[in-house]
């Protein structure tokens, strides 16, 4: 177990490149889980891939079985209720790579594996989890969550399904209706949420559909016809009267909205993981096709355009491969922490991932941006071929889109990763004040006109990597001076502020896993160099539109000033050579 980072703590301190962990320190178990997923996937899914795209549901749903069969679908379900028990990064080095080939199969995989199970294992009682995990680790039963209503999306707390106390004090009486509810089609374990008569907030039940005294209290709307995702079972679900025991009330009365969130934070990460899979398959089409794709009598992977495509989204997946990695180890080393202090492991587990509940949001947005951008290359790649459906990119483009979407909007992630940051600083979980102030002295000194040593590897990218932190606690600082408890309503300037967040955490992840694995001339090097130049120009632009929002006069020419000090390198990328590098390295491999 490495050093224990907080949450947001990255910030504030300089991490260590062995500090952090990716995909090269995977053990033995690990490896053999990973090529096991992938020779399932390969062998089972993708020469079905067609079934998916026509909506065929219980091909989804055969799939699945097949999964309980093997046991991924019980790796994050502790032994003694059916499951495997593995670690957090093993959990999402399964989930990474089973969702890669089609979305239909991610989108039902993460949803049984993740929202609806999860919230079982960390807050059920003791009767419960005996109950339901077995049958949802095996796949012989399997899960579905039931939050989102036609008035209640992101504000799931004003959710209309209410439940009411049976007068013989023995049932809850729930009605209701929920939509876009993933698996609603083929699952029998349902958590579901709902207002108990006038209180404030929603509390979490389970129940079973088979076992239900009125089958006909539970209905169901047709399959939704949805842009991607096609053979993901999604339907609205209707409560007439629902006869819910009451002793399957899922943790404590009016703390849904808690339950909710911290599935949500676990999904937000595992999403991330799922869209892993997915950009490499999309890569490693483009480089075939590339090769293989004759005009002007040679193949267009000889084309500048084209190699600069390909550079750009294996930057990309290394990029995403690494903050993904590092963040699951920082949670699972936080839950192992609490374990070994006494903390059961229901608590440490919420405790862990509650922690990084910034960093998942973090790669939520980041990933499934950049997932949906490699799809959309991967279609610029194939040309007009892109376009049909005849080859894989254009589902791949349509069953990326919803990424961005659910697990709360990649708008609703920056704005919560932002803000949680800035609740922590307020609680004093996090000292963010005294950098920003010691920044704000630093920009009223004299600059130092000294030509630092960056003659050891990864020296000068950690250098820019502090300053762009400046730069965040400098933007963020005097925003926050400015707007006070207000910075919540400053939608536009907490955007901003989110995306410097964003580049920096996986610009950081990118290098510090090149510094701990690869040698200064390596391809992965090129790629963390690479991303680092990209990630320097868009902090510029979010940070100018960020102080010439707020800042006036000499505040205004100040923050500029300091903003051109900490974004300029001493020596300049050859960005074009660099491309060039990582494009002949994997045209010519043929993969990634």
């Amino acid at each position: 177990m490495g050093n224990i980072v907080k949450g947001g703590e990255f910030l504030i301190k300089e991490i260590p490149a062995n500090d952090i962990f990716s995909l090269e320190e995977l053990n033995e178990e690990q490896k053999m889980l990973r090529d096991s997923a992938k020779e399932f996937i390969d062998r089972e899914v993708v020469p079905q891939k067609e079934r998916f795209e026509k909506k065929d549901y219980a091909f989804t749903e055969e799939v699945m079985r097949k999964l309980g069969e093997m046991g991924m679908l019980g790796i994050a379900v502790p032994e003694e209720y059916g499951g495997l028990g593995m670690g957090f990064v093993t959990t999402m080095l399964a989930c990474d790579y089973i969702s890669g080939v089609t979305g239909s199969l991610a989108t039902a995989y993460g949803a049984h594996t993740g929202i609806g199970t999860l919230p079982i294992v960390l807050y059920g009682t003791e009767e419960q989890k005996q109950k339901y995990l077995p049958d949802l680790a095996a796949g012989t039963k399997f899960g579905a969550y039931c939050l989102t209503e036609p008035d209640a999306g992101s504000d799931a707390n004003s959710g209309k399904t209410r439940a009411k106390l049976s007068e013989d004090g023995k049932n809850y009486i729930i009605n209701g209706q929920k939509m876009w509810i993933s698996n609603a089609g083929f699952a029998d374990t349902f958590t579901l949420f709902a207002k108990i008569d006038d209180d404030k907030n929603i509390t979490g039940f389970v129940i079973n559909r088979s076992e239900l005294e009125n089958p006909e209290s539970l209905t169901f709307g047709e399959e939704e016809h949805k842009l991607g995702i096609r053979a993901s079972s999604t339907r609205q679900v209707f409560f007439n009267d629902m006869k819910v025991p009451v002793e399957n009330l899922l943790g404590e009365r009016n703390n849904g909205f808690k339950i909710a969130l911290n599935a949500l934070n676990v999904g937000r990460i595992k999403l991330a993981a799922a869209c892993l899979d997915a950009q490499r398959r999309i890569l490693n089409h483009s480089i075939q096709y590339s090769n293989e794709r004759k005009q002007f009598g040679v193949s267009i992977s000889t084309f500048g355009a084209i190699r600069k495509k390909i550079a750009e989204m294996a930057t990309g997946v290394y990029v995403s491969e690494a903050g993904s990695y590092r963040a699951a180890k920082n949670i699972q080393d936080k839950i192992d922490e609490l374990v070994a202090g006494g903390m059961d492991h229901q608590a440490a587990e919420l405790k862990g991932v509650e922690e990084f509940a910034v960093e998942c949001s973090i790669l939520k947005v980041f990933v499934s941006d950049l997932a949906q951008h490699t799809a959309d290359e991967g279609i610029q790649v194939y040309g007009g071929m892109g376009f049909s459906e005849d080859t894989p990119m254009e589902a791949a483009w349509r069953d990326s889109r919803i990424s961005r979407i659910y697990e709360g909007t990649n708008e609703i992630n920056r704005l919560l990763a932002v803000g949680m940051l800035i609740k922590r600083a307020m609680k004093g979980e996090l000292d963010l004040l005294s950098p920003a102030m010691a920044i704000g002295k630093e920009l009223m000194g004299i600059p130092s006109f000294d030509v630092p040593d960056y003659s050891a590897f990864m020296s000068e990218e950690k250098a820019i990597i502090a300053n762009l932190k400046k730069v965040f606690l400098m933007v963020s600082g005097a925003a926050l001076q400015k707007f006070m408890m207000d910075i919540e309503k400053q939608q536009h300037l907490l955007l901003n502020a989110s995306e410097i967040l964003n580049q920096i955490y996986m610009a950081e992840s990118a290098i510090l896993r090149a510094e701990k694995h690869f040698a200064p001339e390596s391809v992965e090097a090129a790629m963390a160099q690479l991303n680092l130049y990209k990630a320097v120009e868009k902090i510029i632009i979010a940070a100018k539109e960020g102080i010439v929002s707020f800042a006036e006069g000499d505040e205004q020419r100040m923050m500029l000033s300091g903003l051109r000090r900490f974004t300029k390198y001493t020596n300049h990328p050859n960005v074009v050579s660099l491309t060039e590098k990582i494009a002949a390295h994997y045209i010519n491999k043929g993969n990634y």
